[in-house]
């Protein structure tokens, strides 16, 4: 039985869910879920990641981190994390990029958050040298001053999403109709979560709310702040959730969420004031939202570009530039990707980022 009849019977037993309850057995089901059962990323799979694209993301992504490490005066034991590290590409660029920084490789004990099988076996043998350890939680990590870095790892956590109607909303479900899936809304109920929502939002809007991932960046933040260190959040998003975001993605191009579950990759946007604000409860700093394609050319994306063009020629130089607009351009990752600095009170952003 296919991942979409096993879901048909399950509504058919105990009713319509939740979009988050459907994003999970999508990505996460033990034997159909998306993630559980293949390697999604690259040119050849579903969706292309920034260190996927190129080296540079991530050399400038540690460096950053490092720096970070030396400005809170070089601690000798300390945790450097990824959440959801795909192949392991974007940590073997980081540990690539700072084994020049002097005792910096010496002070970490690299930590690795992977919910898939099949991209641990991955992250493994990229990083067989460097032995990383993996966390089956975040509360798993080290008590130790935390530098870690989240790339397109929140917009694949689970949202719920509620449809304002009147001074109440109505939870959008998935149920069935006939032989497909199809979506549907419940009952108004008040939502305490939303209730701040009712000053900008008009009937009819339709607003997401991810409890994972304020569960997740409570946890970081908690940790960053008592302990030092910093995390950089990259993602897409923006300030405030509004509007339906929830998309699938197959071969790199975009299909109905509902169509083929198990077989496409869903996301939806991040709402990063809910990180924000979740951060500062934490007792943890967080920057200003920025651009991903302002944050890189801070960071010396450009004169990296330049570097590494010098010594090529024909198709790989076209290849490079091609990927320093990819990763930059405002019409291309440069704005709808954007960066969430944290770090501890009295302490510096992380460079490339501003209070």
């Amino acid at each position: 039985m296919n991942l979409k009849d096993l879901l048909l019977l399950r509504i058919q037993n105990d009713g319509p869910m939740t979009v988050a309850d459907y994003m999970t057995e999508c990505l996460m089901h033990p034997e159909h879920g998306y993630y559980a059962t293949r390697d999604p990323l690259g040119a050849q799979g579903d969706f292309i990641t920034a260190p996927e694209i190129s080296q540079m993301f991530g050399e400038l992504i540690g460096l950053c981190l490092a720096q970070c490490w030396l400005d809170q005066g070089k601690p000798e034991r300390v945790a450097l994390a990824e959440l959801g590290p795909g192949r392991g590409t974007l940590m073997a660029d980081i540990l690539r990029a700072t084994k020049g920084v002097p005792g910096f490789h010496n002070a970490i004990e690299i930590m690795l958050f992977e919910a898939s099988p099949v991209l641990r076996s991955i992250q493994s043998k990229t990083l067989q040298n460097y032995k990383p350890q993996w966390v089956e939680a975040i509360s798993d990590l080290p008590d130790l001053p935390l530098y870690l870095v989240a790339n397109e790892f929140f917009d694949a956590l689970p949202v719920r999403q509620f449809l304002r109607d009147g001074e109440g909303w109505r939870e959008r479900l998935v149920g069935r109709d006939g032989t497909s899936l199809a979506f549907g809304l419940g009952a108004q109920t008040p939502q305490a979560a939303l209730n701040e929502r009712l000053q900008d939002t008009q009937d009819g809007d339709l607003v997401e709310l991810c409890a994972a991932a304020t569960s997740i960046l409570s946890s970081v933040a908690g940790q960053i702040s008592r302990n030092g260190g910093a995390g950089l959040i990259i993602d897409y998003g923006d300030w405030r959730s509004l509007g339906d975001t929830l998309q699938a993605l197959q071969t790199q191009k975009p299909i109905d969420p509902l169509d083929q579950p198990g077989q496409a990759d869903l996301t939806a946007h991040v709402d990063f004031e809910a990180l924000a604000v979740t951060a500062r409860a934490a007792g943890c700093v967080h920057s200003r939202l920025t651009p991903q394609g302002v944050f890189l050319e801070r960071l010396g994306i450009t004169a990296r570009a330049q570097s590494l063009a010098s010594r090529l020629s024909g198709s790989q130089l076209e290849a490079l530039i091609s990927a320093h607009r990819r990763l930059t351009h405002p019409d291309e990752m440069g704005n709808l990707f954007k960066v969430l600095g944290l770090y501890p009170q009295h302490a510096a952003p992380p460079p490339g980022l501003e209070p």
